[in-house]
Parts: structure tokens; C-alpha cells; sequence
């Protein structure tokens, strides 16, 4: 709250994230800064509630990994303790109206051909994403080609197979909570790259006077604010080009967290085969991770959400894009029926079907942040007017998460946007040099980034469309010869 007559240094548009932590290093560097917050409470996208059958549950952004160094050190500066999602059994991929349990950051492929198809998609997705600035995209070599064509359209163009196209779209639908078809192939290239890659990112006013503003709220709602004199034109334009993605944060509880006993089950010292997992692994039991490609299902990924002392069994779920959309419509009973239905196929029990309690968050009904995780950029729109994304208006300065350079879309990147706004501000009053703005942060004692081994195969191995022209090479070859020798233009050695 704001007094009439307060004079304050800068007002800050916005309490999530971002602009706290705007606040935050302003407050720290001896400037009276205020938050003004439209909801009744801050953190914006991130958002806990409590009752007694949950304890406590975070229905927005929650995880946090490695690389992520600016948002572990707000937690470990503030008290805030983090834990390991629970992975220590298996994962379960579903396919086909068949489950399979693995042990790795992507499922694995038993098909040679759908193999290759899988690793040259992300090999490449890498390579072109390595030809990207992360501070201007639109400076790409590239950039306008990429930018006029969309992921899908990518996907088409790189993946040979159905397997590969139908992760693929999975893969966009979970990183962005949208459609291939819905986002430019530059921007995904763009924000895979500053999350650290395929493998890092797979594996969340009143009577008050101020000197200077920093808007911390996603581009599409700077459309609910009145700016006199107005945005610049690009600005202006920008902000009605670059909507959010949809999402449904989902938990279901249950008694026990039956999945860990599922998979392999140890019998009189033996290992026995499950009759629903039939492919023998070392490891028994399931972590409660689960990849769902089957269009029926609501959910697409989930993870163990059972607290770190054992209590409070939970599974976590995303229901992502077309399928929030489709699915906005239910009652939230209707959702919770459907999700349990579809655990039970993929876990292939009952048990399933016997969830305790259920908690949901549907970001697209928020009015104040408009959808989840964060806003995309539909194809065009990068390069025509992503270099004013963060461009200061007069006294007017931007952050927000989709104005990060490194894990945009992510709480990461709203400490880093918020952040840098406050640095810009700073600059422009002297305080600091323009070398300070953009800071890199040490790396986290506690959540070390480690390298993810790829193997000579994974780094060399041929496209599909390598392996039949160098086919149809080695085909046309042989027919030469054939012919040469009909011919009597080629000689055999005699022995």
C-alpha cells in the first residue's frame, strides 16, 4: 500500500518473481522502491496453498535443477529448503496401449530406425540451437528462415517417422505449453538453446511518485495498463503478438504410494517378470514419472510429488495445450475421473482408480497472468519485434521471465529479468557501470551442473534420410557394376 504524498525511487508493476527481485537488489543498493501487485498476494506464476489433506502444494512453478544458480541462492539465502523429485526406480513410457519401465532421460527406442530418427532430431535441434545468440535470436544467420516456419513444420521437415514426430510434439506440448503449430521454429530453437540444451531442459498505485518503472509482468498483459504518452509502435504491436501457453497443473493423492512396489517385484531372493512390464530390468519398482502418448490421455508427463519424508503420496501431472484447452470445459471431477482412469491404464492396476484427494491449477483462468508457463512467440514475430522485448521506454524498464536470456520461461529467468532491470536502472543513475547490467552468477554448491554423456553413436550416427541416400548410393553403385560387367566393361579377378 502506498500513501498519498509517498515518494519512492522506482515503482515496480508487478509481484512475482521478477519484480521482487527487482525490489529486492534496488532496496539493497539504498533506493526506495514500491510493488504494486493486482491479485491479493505475490508470487505471481509460482503459487502454494495449504489445507490438511495436502500439507502444502505448489500449483505453479516449483522445480528448480542445475545451471539454475540465481533462484537456489534466493532459496538457500532465504531458508527455503529444496529436495530431490523422487527417480530412484524406474520410469514408465506409454505407447501404443503399451507400458514400458526404463531408466533414462528420454524413453528408449527399440526400433533401430525410429533410434536414429530420435537422436538425429535432438543432435539437431542442438546444432541449429548452437547458431543462436541467446541475448538477440533475431541476429541468427538464419534467423528469418527459422523464424517464418514453424515447429511443426520442422518436425516434419527433420523426423522421418511418427515415433519421432509424435515425441517431438510432446516434447514442445511439455516445454511450452503449446502447440508445434503455434510456435516459430526460432523461438523454440532460441529457448531450448538458453535452457542449457535438449538434455538440461527434459531431464518451473496509489497517490505514489517515482523517478522510474519496471513493468514485471508478461508482454500480453501490458495490453490491462494505460501508458501515457503511449508505447512505441513495435512495442505497442509486440504485445498483441505473443499470447501465453495453457496448462493445468494436476495432483492426485492417494493412501500409498502404490507405483514404487509396481514394475518388477522381488520373489524368494528372484527377480519375476510383472505382467505389465514384460522386459526384465535390474532395478524393481516405479518412481512415479511417467510419459503418456496417447491423445486420450489428459496427461502428457508426471512426476513423483510425494513430500520428502514419505508422506502425502501424490502424483503430479501436466495437462498441456490442446489438451487444457479441450479439457478447460470439464468439471474439475470430470478431469480428476479421466486422470485416474488413465493412470490405471498406464500403471495397469486398480489402484489407481482409488485417489484420495485431488488439487488442480488452471492458469488459463487467471486474469492476472493469463496462461503458463510463459508466452510464446507464434512464427514471424521474433525477428520483426523481439529486439524491443526488453528495450527501455523512456524511464520505463522491462523484466518479466520472458525477458531472460538463460532459462527464460522459468523461475531462473525471472530472477535474472528482474535483476537486470535493476541493474539498468542503477547504470542510468550512475550507481553502477554499464559492464555490471548483465552478471553472471557462480555456480550452486548444493545443485553442481553435471555434463550428460553421449556416446560416439549418439554424436555420428546417420539421419534416416543419410542411411537411404547412402542406400540408395551403395544400390546404384551395385547396379553399375552389374551392368558394367554384362557389358564386358568390368573384369572379375580370376583366382
Amino acid at each position: 500500500m502506498t500513501a498519498p504524498g509517498d515518494t519512492y525511487d522506482v515503482i515496480v508493476v508487478g509481484g512475482g518473481i521478477s519484480g521482487l527481485s527487482a525490489a529486492k537488489l534496488l532496496l539493497e543498493s539504498g533506493l526506495s522502491p514500491v510493488v504494486l501487485e493486482a491479485r491479493d498476494r505475490v508470487g505471481g506464476r509460482t503459487f502454494t496453498t495449504r489445507n490438511k489433506e495436502t500439507k502444502w502444494v505448489d500449483l505453479g512453478g516449483a522445480y528448480v535443477g542445475p545451471t539454475q544458480n540465481r533462484i537456489l541462492r534466493l532459496a538457500k539465502q532465504y531458508g527455503v529448503e529444496t529436495y530431490k523429485v523422487n527417480e530412484q526406480e524406474r520410469l514408465v513410457h506409454y505407447v501404443d496401449g503399451k507400458s514400458s519401465s526404463f531408466k533414462a532421460s528420454f524413453p528408449p527406442m527399440w526400433n533401430p530406425v525410429v533410434k536414429l530418427d530420435f537422436t538425429n532430431l535432438f543432435r539437431t535441434l542442438d546444432q541449429m540451437g548452437s547458431e543462436i545468440p541467446r541475448d538477440a535470436p533475431w541476429k541468427a544467420p538464419r534467423a528469418e528462415e527459422w523464424d517464418k516456419m514453424s515447429m511443426r513444420q520442422l518436425i516434419e521437415n527433420v523426423c522421418w517417422t511418427s515415433a519421432a514426430r509424435r515425441f517431438a510434439t510432446l516434447f514442445v506440448n511439455v516445454n511450452v505449453t503449446s502447440e508445434p503449430h503455434e510456435v516459430s521454429a526460432l523461438w523454440f530453437l532460441w529457448y531450448i538453446k538458453q535452457s542449457g540444451g535438449t538434455m538440461r531442459i527434459f531431464s518451473t498505485t496509489n497517490g505514489g511518485q517515482a523517478k522510474y518503472v519496471i513493468v514485471a509482468t508478461p508482454p500480453g498483459l501490458n495490453l490491462k495498463m494505460h501508458f501515457n504518452p503511449e508505447l512505441p509502435p513495435l512495442r505497442n504491436q509486440l504485445i498483441h503478438r505473443v499470447p501465453m501457453g495453457s496448462v493445468i497443473k494436476c495432483m492426485v493423492y492417494y493412501k500409498e504410494n502404490f507405483w514404487r512396489k509396481k514394475g518388477e517385484e522381488h520373489k524368494g531372493g528372484r527377480t519375476r517378470r510383472s505382467l505389465f512390464f514384460p522386459i526384465l530390468f535390474s532395478a524393481p519398482g516405479l518412481c512415479g514419472s511417467m510419459v503418456i502418448e496417447e491423445e486420450g490421455a489428459p496427461i502428457g508427463l508426471t512426476l513423483d510429488d510425494t513430500k520428502p519424508d514419505g508422506s502425502v503420496p501424490a502424483i503430479m501431472g501436466f495437462i498441456l495445450a490442446r489438451k487444457c484447452r479441450r479439457l478447460c470445459g470439464l468439471t474439475k471431477e470430470e478431469r480428476f475421473k479421466r486422470i485416474c482412469e488413465s493412470f490405471s491404464r498406464v500403471l495397469g492396476t486398480e489402484e489407481a482408480l482409488h485417489a484420495i484427494h485431488y488439487e488442480e491449477k488452471n492458469w488459463c483462468e487467471e486474469e492476472y497472468s493469463g496462461g503458463c508457463y510463459t508466452a510464446y512467440f507464434p512464427p514471424g514475430i521474433l525477428t520483426q519485434f523481439g529486439r524491443v522485448l526488453r528495450e527501455p521506454v523512456g524511464r520505463l524498464y522491462f523484466a518479466g521471465t520472458e525477458t531472460a536470456t538463460e532459462w527464460s520461461g522459468y523461475m531462473e529467468g525471472a530472477v535474472q529479468a528482474g535483476e537486470r532491470a535493476a541493474r539498468e536502472i542503477l547504470c542510468t543513475m550512475g550507481k553502477i557501470h554499464r559492464s555490471q547490467i548483465w552478471q553472471t552468477e557462480p555456480e550452486s554448491e548444493d545443485v553442481p551442473a553435471r555434463p550428460f554423456p553421449t556416446s560416439f553413436w549418439d554424436r555420428n550416427s546417420p539421419s534416416v534420410g543419410g542411411l537411404l541416400k547412402l542406400a540408395g548410393a551403395f544400390a546404384l553403385l551395385s547396379a553399375a557394376g552389374v551392368l558394367a560387367y554384362k557389358k564386358g566393361l568390368l573384369l572379375l579377378p580370376r583366382c
